[in-house]
Parts: structure tokens; sequence; C-alpha cells
């Protein structure tokens, strides 16, 4: 039997995490697949994200200290002869590095890595420990999206890259009825609402206050359902406030369902100002669910051209004036049409295999 191991920072609810989980549920059920995540032990792991359960037989942790660990090497080696490692599918810089060398050590272990966004090249150090990995180990190199394999070009020039864009599970997120998930969620409102959401953290960076400040722009009819946590609650909160929005913006904290949320809604908007290639607008299409998107990193490449409004700032007028605008449209057909021809799950697996064992039959 092959085996395969993934190698991520750590496992807590995130687009890379999400998407590695998605590996472990679509690629052909005749490899073992497996994941590493070089911080954090297993039980408090399990507790942050219940959706790691059915995966646990499936996880190691290496609980990594802060810091270069030259341990780290030693232990992802005995993992690779342990488990007959055939390939090591790292995720991000910190992951690649240790990857990258310990497939060295090991000789048989094929390398592949996917980048899923770009932005740590900026700094020289990063760009110098990537380039030495890529000289040692050799990975076959996968961006994420068009995006990031333009700049990965601009840096690494002449190493072959492939792209393979991240897909979600169209079986998990499907459409359903708008009453009985708003009644899920606990969310009542006027039978005429008008209902946006956005699920990200509650951080600067993810241009919530923008939304919320749009909101006052835009009839009574429309309410916010934000889904998320994090260190900017207290102020949207108060944005909300100082703008007599609180019957209007609905606070949800964390979903444990997420299909629920985009169920729930007429449209999802995603009005952040930094992005890689995101899951959240491919959930929310794939629900049925036209999309509002701030233009930033690889946000163009998740969006239905015909069923999605693409924004080149995320000012509240702007966000108001692109909500207003794909609300009132007529539609033909659903968004989630272009995501099971683009970026199913069991596409994007079957793509890595590919890679993995190419010319392989099982």
């Amino acid at each position: 039997m092959k085996t395969i191991i993934h190698v991520v920072q750590h496992l807590s609810p995130g687009g890379l995490e999400t998407m590695v989980l998605d590996m472990l549920a679509f690629t052909n059920p005749n490899y073992r697949i497996m994941v590493v995540s070089l911080e954090g032990e297993l039980l408090s792991t399990i507790k942050r994200w219940p959706r790691l359960v059915q995966y646990q037989e499936q996880i190691i942790c290496l609980d990594k200290a802060p810091g270069i660990s030259v341990k780290v090497i030693k232990q992802l080696v005995r993992i690779f002869t342990r488990y007959n490692v055939d390939v090591v599918h790292s995720h991000h810089i910190g992951p690649m590095l240790y990857s990258g060398l310990a497939a060295k050590l090991s000789t048989k272990v094929q390398h592949i890595h996917t980048e899923h966004d770009a932005w740590h090249l900026n700094e020289k150090k990063d760009r110098y420990i990537q380039k030495l990995i890529l000289f040692l180990s050799k990975p076959t190199l996968v961006a994420d999206a068009d995006f990031v394999k333009k700049t990965l070009n601009t840096v690494f020039q002449s190493y072959p890259i492939y792209t393979i864009k991240n897909g979600i599970d169209p079986y998990k997120f499907n459409i359903g009825n708008k009453i009985e998930a708003r009644k899920a969620l606990g969310v009542y409102l006027p039978s005429n609402a008008i209902v946006v959401g956005n699920a990200a953290r509650l951080e600067l960076i993810k241009g919530q206050s923008n939304l919320i400040e749009a909101m006052a722009f835009l009839d009574k009819k429309y309410h916010l359902l934000l889904a998320g946590s994090g260190g900017e609650k207290e102020y949207l909160h108060n944005l909300v406030i100082q703008y007599k929005l609180e019957d209007r913006v609905h606070f949800l904290g964390h979903i444990d369902h997420m299909p629920t949320f985009y169920q729930a809604l007429d449209l999802f908007c995603l009005p952040s100002n930094n992005e890689g290639f995101p899951l959240s607008t491919l959930e929310a299409q794939s629900c049925g669910i036209p999309c509002v998107a701030n233009n930033v990193g690889g946000v163009s490449e998740t969006l239905c051209p015909q069923h999605s409004q693409l924004v080149n700032s995320n000012l509240p007028i702007t966000l108001t004036c692109a909500i207003n605008d794909i609300t009132k449209r007529a539609f033909q057909g659903s968004p989630r049409e272009f995501i099971l021809k683009h970026n199913n799950a069991k596409s994007m697996a079957s793509a890595y295999e590919a890679l993995y064992f190419p010319g392989a039959t099982i």
C-alpha cells in the first residue's frame, strides 16, 4: 500500500487545514493517508477542532516548541521509516523546511509542496530558506492559485510549478432551505429580510468594519450575519452601536455546521484586505449563494462570473453599491454549477494523485 503524509504547521480551523482534511476524505482509499502537525498535541488539538475526531487515527502531533528544531527532522525521518512513506506533502514554509530535509535524509520519499499564498516571500529569510529547500529536496512545487504561481515564477524563475486549485466538498456544501437554516441558527428575521453574511476571523484585516458601515447605507430590510470570533469583536460591537444597527447586525460566533450558515443567506460578502485562495466563497457558492468580494489575492479565481461581483476596494460605499446591485439581479442558474466544474475536492485530490504517482494503476 502506498503511503502519503501531509505535513502542516498546526491543525486548527482554516483554509489550508480544511483542504488537507478534504484530501484525507477524497484521495483514493487504496492509499494510506496521514497528517503530521508540527505544533500541538493530539487531545487538545481535537478538542479545539471536533471535526478531527473522525481522523484521529490518521493524525500525528509533534508538539514542536517555538524556534528551529533539529529534533523535528529526526522525528519525521522516523515516521517516514515506520510507515514506509512514499510521498510527503508539505504545506507552507515551515513544514516545507522540515519535510524537505527529512525527505532528503530518507532518500526514497518523494516531496510535494503546495504554496497556499505568497506573502511570506516578501521576507528575505523566507526566500533564502525556500530556495535552499528547492535546491536540496527538489520538491514538486504546486501553487493553489494562478496569482500564487505568478509570484513564485518571479522569485524562482525557471523552477517548474504546477497549479492545482483548491476544492471543497460539494456533498457537504449544498443548496438548502433558507427559512429552515435561519431557524437552525436561531435567527428570526422579518419575512422580507435580505440577509448578507460573512464568515471569517473578527480581525481588522478581514474588513468586517467596512461591511458593518455599509449596512448603515442600505435599506432597513438588509440584515448582516457575522460568523466567527476574534480580537476585534468588541470594536465591531461598538461600531454596530455607533451606527444604531443592533437590530440588523447579528454576531453568531463560532458555527459548527457551516453549510447551514451559508444556506441562511441571500448573499455572501468577503470584504477582506488580504486573502490567498479563500474557501469561504467556494463554500457559499456551492450552497447556491451569490458573492460580493474585494479583489485581493486569488479571490477573483474563486468567483462564478455570472453570479458574483468583484469590487476593487472594500470601502463602505463601494460595498453598498455592489450589495444593492447583486441582490436586485434576476439570475439564471446557480453558482453551484461553477463550483462543481472548477472546485470539486474530488477533482483536486485526483490531480494531486497524478503528481504523487504518475501513470499509477490501482
